[in-house]
């Protein structure tokens, strides 16, 4: 038996690495090989997993693109409504100042027509009042009373020459 510092060299040696062999084999088959194909198979898990969240990510960006788009059509379409409805008020606006402003002119047409007539009225009165003081004045001239007739062609012949024009201006 040779004795080389802690290890013998006998017969014991060599069974102990028969032993070694046969048990780093049985090691192999029963754990190394299915460990190494846990770890690839998680391996394999793992690149799956990143490759599908890659591909989340990108159906995410591409969500988040599309929205964005969505987001600024959107905001466009509002610009565009509240465009529309400006122009729509302001038609309005427009149309009503319109409105008001014929409304204003019929107002004043009326009013015209009406100081018109009044003028009229007050141009007659004033005629009779004239014709009757003609009339008292023309009786007082003469001192005589004329019968209702000839006070009437009397008072028209009056007018007649003094003239629609005076009466007008």
């Amino acid at each position: 038996m040779l004795r080389a510092g802690l290890v013998q060299l006998d017969w014991t040696f060599v069974f102990q690495i028969i032993n070694t062999f046969i048990l780093y084999l049985i090691l192999k088959k029963l754990l190394f090989k299915p460990v190494t194909e846990f770890m690839a198979s998680r391996q394999e898990g793992i690149k799956k997993s990143l490759e599908e969240a890659a591909l989340k990510n990108k159906e995410a960006d591409e969500k988040k693109e599309e929205y964005l788009t969505k987001i600024r059509g959107a905001e466009e379409e509002g610009r565009q409504i509240i465009k529309d409805a400006s122009k729509r008020a302001e038609e309005r606006a427009n149309e009503i100042i319109k409105t008001a402003q014929k409304e204003a002119d019929e107002i004043k047409e009326r009013a015209r027509i009406e100081i018109e007539r009044e003028k009229e009225k007050a141009i007659n009165s004033l005629k009779d009042e004239i014709a009757s003081i003609a009339m008292l004045a023309a009786s007082k001239v003469i001192e005589k009373d004329l019968d209702e007739n000839s006070h009437k062609t009397l008072v028209k012949e009056f007018i007649d020459k003094v003239g629609e024009t005076r009466w007008q201006n």
